[in-house]
């Protein structure tokens, strides 16, 4: 292993562990609203890293969401990885086992994608390994500290510190709608469809998670159709 590329993914996954760890520490506060232990909520952050994806389960979890309903919602929500993962496989040498190549799609993560990516020439699987190091735990500790504290702290503070994963989801959402008028467009169009598939009587009956699988494949499908990504060679072509 190159331990100079773990060295530099050691150190360039400190800040996105710090900040891993703030996040993960809100969404402790969820996994206790669901029933996790500490410990639980560890390992399932350690294994599940994805926080959008842990916070869909945790939430259907609360609402009594069939195992089916939390395996579809999980694989549509995480998604994205695939394509992360499979994009990050053309930047490795011929050589790399698939052992690497398979730990390596353990670890990805947004924010460890973006570091990996940007480094010059072929993906080193230490580099990734260090990130992780530096990531993983981080995000996990931040987990279960959550869990306890949602035990130990008052209502109150509980109720405000669940408040504020949702603005980590805010805040992702917000910049790229600010640039681009057709995504803040489908924004205001997820809350409205939410919010009558809620309240419409025989929307309401259907269960939260079925909600959820039919909102983000309908929604995605029309986007999809009215503005598809255009191809980056095309583009550059042009």
């Amino acid at each position: 292993m190159n331990s100079n590329a773990f060295k530099a993914g050691l150190k360039d996954g400190v800040p996105i562990g710090l900040g891993y760890f703030a996040v993960s520490f809100s969404l402790g506060i969820i996994a206790k609203k669901a029933g996790l232990s500490a410990i639980q909520g560890f390992f399932a952050s350690l294994f599940g890293l994805a926080s959008a994806g842990e916070y869909v389960v945790f939430m259907l979890m609360i609402a009594n969401a069939s195992y089916l309903e939390v395996f579809i919602v999980t694989l549509i929500t995480n998604a994205r990885y695939l394509l992360m993962t499979t994009a990050l496989s053309q930047k490795f040498d011929q050589k790399t086992g698939l052992g690497h190549r398979i730990g390596v799609g353990f670890g990805i993560t947004d924010e460890v994608f973006g570091i990996t990516v940007a480094r010059p020439g072929k993906v080193q699987p230490a580099y990734n390994y260090g990130a992780m190091v530096s990531c993983a735990p981080a995000w996990a500790l931040g987990t279960a500290l959550g869990i306890i504290a949602g035990e130990i702290l008052p209502l109150r503070v509980v109720s405000a510190l669940s408040v504020s994963l949702y603005g980590m989801f805010v805040a992702i959402f917000i910049p790229p709608a600010r640039k681009d008028k057709f995504m803040a467009l489908m924004i205001v169009l997820c809350f409205a469809t939410s919010y009558l598939f809620s309240y419409i009587p025989s929307l309401a009956s259907i269960s939260s998670g079925t909600r959820t699988i039919i909102l983000t494949v309908a929604l995605s499908s029309l986007a999809a159709i009215i503005k598809p990504v255009k191809d980056e060679e095309a583009s550059d072509a042009a």
